[in-house]
């Protein structure tokens, strides 16, 4: 008997995120920790699972570790099938050539066996390193009414910022019939997300003839959709009016964290019908002592201190006379006697010595020309030592 899925998604998850700095050092970006609970990938990961797919291929390249051991088998996401599930897929040695994935296009190429293992009609390619939730089986039943070739998922964003983003040019009926790859003048503000379905056949087409450019850059917005547009293929605009961000910036991720703060919060993750999943370790509940205002604190986290419109992430301590405010600490991560953290990202397993102060407050740092909107960043494993001081937009990868 013949085995098949209709459907099965590669998810993008090698990229270095250089504009994370010392945030990635030593993860993938979509390995970074979010929300106090969550990693990034976990939010792609789960809007498989959510929509019907349970055929997922993880492309890695970049410090790849930590995403390997905290995907696993894939069962937090019930992707732990033995007919599909989830599959790490990095570069490996050929027969013919070898090399590492020279670009998103070039990525999903070389793993053409693992998608036609699975005989697919549609293939969803989606990137590792955005915030959102998003059914995409309706994306898909709207690709096959419209007998498309391929189907992009785009918002409109701000005008201004247009420039930043793969731009469609539609028609009124949504067909697309111009595709701008971060164009200096855009002619409007549908922005793509980089979530593409196309029909198997015809991505493997592209795909195959892209190898064989050798002027091509191996990139689906450079390369492989202005190809298929001037091929003449159908290609159709599906527009998503949800939350959704693009967090490859410290501003952004940490824009992203204080939008889950609040009563009426702008991302709300406390949806049951539409579960964000998690390999989240199993820690005691929060124990709170000191002051908490706006924030969200994870289980196994200790506060005596103050904590004002911030995100503690798990087994964080904060203690007596220390204070955490306009923050994200990513988790087991130590906050010593009367330090200050303001407006700053704190990796996982840092420890903050006692009154030191990290950053300054928001007001003060958005003043600053820094390569992070003045945000104070500490790296992974980093120590600060008792008195120690990390001004507004200073990066720090070491220890102090």
């Amino acid at each position: 008997m013949l085995r098949k899925k209709e459907c099965v998604a590669m998810l993008l998850a090698g990229g270095q995120g250089s504009r994370l700095f010392a945030l990635t050092s030593n993860i993938a970006k979509p390995a970074v920790a979010f929300g106090a609970k969550y990693r990034i990938i976990d939010f792609p990961l789960s809007n498989c699972i959510n929509s019907g797919i349970d055929t997922v291929g993880v492309l890695t390249q970049y410090q790849p570790l930590v995403l390997n051991e905290y995907i696993g088998n894939g069962q937090p996401w019930d992707l732990d099938r033995t007919f599909g599930g989830v599959h790490i897929l990095s570069p490996y040695e050929a027969k013919k050539s070898t090399s590492w994935y020279k670009g998103t296009a070039n990525a999903i190429y070389q793993n053409i066996r693992f998608m036609k293992m699975y005989d697919p009609d549609y293939v969803l390619i989606l990137s590792g390193d955005h915030i959102y939730k998003m059914d995409y089986d309706k994306m898909l039943k709207a690709h096959k009414d419209t007998g498309a070739a391929c189907t992009i998922a785009c918002m409109e964003v701000p005008m201004k910022e247009a420039s930043r983003f793969g731009i469609l040019n539609t028609n009124p009926d949504g067909s697309i019939y111009e595709f701008e790859e971060k164009p200096a003048k855009p002619k409007s503000n549908l922005a793509s997300m980089g979530i593409y379905i196309f029909s198997a056949d015809k991505l493997y087409k592209y795909l195959e003839l892209d190898e064989q450019n050798p002027g091509s850059e191996n990139d689906f917005g450079k390369n492989i959709l202005p190809d298929m547009l001037n091929a003449g293929e159908k290609m159709v605009s599906y527009r998503f009016e949800g939350y959704w961000k693009d967090v490859g910036t410290i501003s952004s991720l940490l824009e992203a964290n204080m939008d889950l703060l609040g009563v009426n919060p702008k991302f709300d993750l406390d949806d049951k019908d539409f579960m964000i999943h998690s390999r989240s370790p199993l820690s005691p509940p929060a124990y709170v002592e000191g002051e908490v205002k706006n924030s969200l604190i994870a289980n196994g986290c200790q506060i005596e201190g103050k904590i004002i419109n911030s995100v503690i992430g798990t087994n964080c301590t904060v203690e007596e006379g220390a204070v955490v405010k306009d923050s994200v600490l990513m988790g087991n991560t130590t906050v010593k006697k009367g330090a200050r953290i303001t407006y700053s990202i704190i990796d996982e397993e840092v420890t903050v010595g006692k009154n030191a102060t990290i950053g300054v407050e928001r007001e003060e740092a958005v003043k600053s020309e820094s390569k992070t909107a003045g945000i104070a960043v500490l790296g992974r494993g980093i120590s600060v030592k008792d008195g120690g001081c990390v001004g507004a937009g200073e990066i720090v990868d070491k220890d102090v």
